[in-house]
């Protein structure tokens, strides 16, 4: 062919190179790690306030613009990561070729003058003569090689066996969970959710507010927190377990039922719903009295933590009330219609003074709207109040939710059992090729046990030394029987 007939490489070609470079590959893998870094420096979905206020109104628009306060979903950190799933399947292709004749080669090429002079050859001699030992010895190779054949030799014959051509996709099946990886995430990215919903008890929800722009979003069902409890560890303040009874509905009709708490989330149509948070609400009692006059009756509850036993009496302020099972007294001293604990308002509240069996005097809060707020002081016994004739307070509780949605998980999950698989044959297993010859001598029988592989080549050296001791001992053996 002359200069006038030949032909420059393609774009085509030109692409290809370009796809299956490495250099490619560093480059797309540097971006990302610095983009992940400004991504953490930078907080993501934040309120535009905030960015303004940290940054200045030019760097915020900047930054919307180019879709730095929502990094993870914008178009070209997308597109990096496509490059990057697109120069991994070109540069498994690309290497694939010569792996795939490897493989799938029927008749494999066994070269005994390169096993013959290879460092890691092991003799040994026995006394049977070599027509003795080639129908023991392929058997015995056969049975733990996939191919295996034997060939005469001047003086005697060699067996051939190879295993574990397969082994050497490991790294492709590596190449691919890393592809599978990174496509379900973007499938989550791009078609799934996460939003938050406040819903009160006895109140239902339908649509969240999503955590990455703000928006509103619409649930295909309705989301009704029909209870919710808090515990506390002692002292009242941190809580130590808080679950939300939920109740899925969907056009009308109750589909399921279940309590959650942290960790533990409800599942319906693919979407897990879980605790999150809560909010202390305002009582729901209706007729708590803003004022208080001094002979109102009082309505008093006394639960005795040793027995569990609930009493009730009726009290005045200044009217001491002894508290059954020798409790103490309790003494109410005055009616506050603003009362506070620690900043946080209580509402109207009666303060009052205990003395102990022991003539230990406490000062106590007795907050109408919440009845179960002398359970924190950890005493004996715990009191409630309430005016007489009005609504008994119920502390009222708002549960916080995460809705989340995302369609890739699974394909994720695929990814990583793929990748794990893949490790194991990467750096467990090999291809291994071995050759037996065994040459007839004067006074005795030599086996020439050698071979190679592609990987571990120093467990692999232990593995021949145990197969030329076995080999020579099926040899003894049989001579003996013989």
């Amino acid at each position: 062919m002359d200069e006038k007939t030949k032909v420059s490489p393609g774009y085509v070609d030109s692409l290809w190179r370009f796809l299956v470079s490495l250099k490619l590959t560093v480059v797309v893998l540097l971006c990302l790690a610095a983009l992940s870094i400004i991504g953490t420096v930078i907080p993501q979905n934040g309120p535009s306030q905030a960015y303004i206020q940290e940054y200045g109104p030019f760097s915020y628009q900047v930054f919307a613009l180019l879709d730095i306060v929502d990094m993870y979903h914008s178009w070209w950190f997308v597109g990096l990561l496509l490059v990057l799933v697109v120069n991994i399947i070109a540069c498994s292709i690309d290497r694939l070729q010569t792996t795939w004749k490897v493989i799938f080669d029927r008749a494999p090429r066994f070269e005994l003058s390169q096993y013959r002079n290879r460092n890691n050859r092991i003799d040994v001699k026995v006394q049977p003569p070599a027509s003795q030992l080639k129908a023991l010895f392929e058997r015995w190779l056969c049975r733990r090689f996939r191919y295996c054949k034997v060939v005469s030799t001047d003086k005697g014959f060699a067996v051939t066996a190879e295993r574990g051509r397969w082994t050497r996709l490991g790294v492709y099946a590596v190449h691919l969970s890393i592809v599978v990886l990174l496509l379900g995430g973007l499938v989550g990215s791009k078609f799934g959710f996460d939003g938050f919903v406040k819903i009160p008890e006895g109140e239902s929800a339908d649509t969240i507010t999503l955590n990455s722009s703000g928006r509103l979003f619409k649930l295909p069902f309705t989301i009704r927190c029909e209870d919710f409890t808090v515990q506390f560890y002692e002292g009242g303040q941190r809580p130590k377990e808080f679950r939300s009874s939920l109740i899925i509905t969907e056009n009308g009709r109750e589909m399921l039922r279940k309590q959650i708490v942290v960790n533990d989330p409800l599942y319906y149509k693919g979407i897990g719903v879980y605790q999150s948070s809560y909010e202390r609400l305002e009582s729901t009692a209706k007729d708590v009295p803003e004022k208080l006059s001094a002979d109102a009756p009082i309505e008093l509850t006394f639960q005795s933590v040793e027995s569990g036993i609930i009493y009730t009496r009726t009290a005045t302020i200044g009217q001491p009330v002894q508290i059954p099972e020798g409790l103490g007294v309790l003494t109410l001293e005055r009616f506050e219609p603003e009362a506070k604990f620690q900043s946080m308002s209580l509402g109207p509240a009666l303060l009052g003074k205990l003395v102990s069996p022991e003539g230990e005097v406490q000062t106590i809060t007795l907050p109408l709207r919440f009845a179960k707020f002398d359970a924190m002081r950890r005493g004996k016994v715990i009191i409630a109040a309430a005016a007489q004739n009005a609504a008994p307070a119920k502390e009222r509780y708002a549960t916080g939710l995460q809705v989340v949605y995302d369609p890739g998980v699974w394909v994720v999950y695929a990814g990583f059992i793929l990748m794990i698989l893949g490790c194991v044959v990467v750096f467990f297993m090999s291809h291994q090729q071995v050759v037996v010859e065994v040459t007839g001598e004067e006074k005795a029988t030599r086996i020439m046990v050698a071979g190679k592989s592609n990987k571990n080549r120093v467990g692999f050296q232990f593995t021949l030394q145990r197969m030329a001791k076995h080999l020579a001992q099926l040899a003894e053996g049989d001579a003996k029987k013989a």
